[in-house]
């Protein structure tokens, strides 16, 4: 089992996220990713799918992209140097005054921004790649008793020179 990236150029129509998240749950391939958005051009959209399998299992997964009508061209992003980034806020509740001097050091050091705070509470914002904001998740769970996550999921285009995950 091995961690596969892909990106879908496809076109931009209703029920097309559909089809390619119901053929997913229809082969019980997993989806650990996945995200989507318009392009510069507005009938295409771009997909960018994480999925946890072997050889075959991805095999077939291309090839039963790559027969879908609404798609118009698999990238396998596996092998290849990309440039890969997921948003992520974390909100840290029940903060102390000194809770806030830490946590405005800690989103200082970690290269996150603040986003919003109140009187007791944090909302910070990472855009990093996955593998850190899950370390990011981890430490903070560590150090705070109260945080809520929200993972925006990643999105990757292939890299100009060097490799970036």
């Amino acid at each position: 089992m091995k961690k596969r990236w892909i990106s879908l150029f496809v076109e931009n129509e209703i029920g097309v996220l559909a089809k390619i998240s119901g053929l997913f749950a229809a082969k019980c391939y997993n989806l650990e990713s996945l995200t989507v958005g318009t392009t510069e051009d507005p009938t295409v959209s771009r997909m960018t799918i994480a999925t946890m399998c072997d050889d075959e299992t991805y095999e077939q997964i291309t090839k039963q992209l790559n027969r879908m009508v609404e798609v118009i061209k698999v990238i396998d992003f596996t092998e290849v140097s990309v440039v890969m980034q997921e948003l992520m806020f974390i909100k840290i509740r029940n903060c102390t005054p000194e809770d806030k001097t830490e946590i405005f050091q800690i989103a200082q050091a970690y290269q996150m921004k603040v986003r919003d705070y109140g009187r007791d509470c944090i909302l910070l914002e990472s855009v990093h790649t996955a593998h850190k904001n899950t370390a990011i998740i981890q430490f903070l769970k560590n150090e705070f008793h109260s945080i809520e996550v929200v993972r925006g999921g990643t999105v990757g285009i292939e890299a100009v020179t060097l490799p970036k995950r």
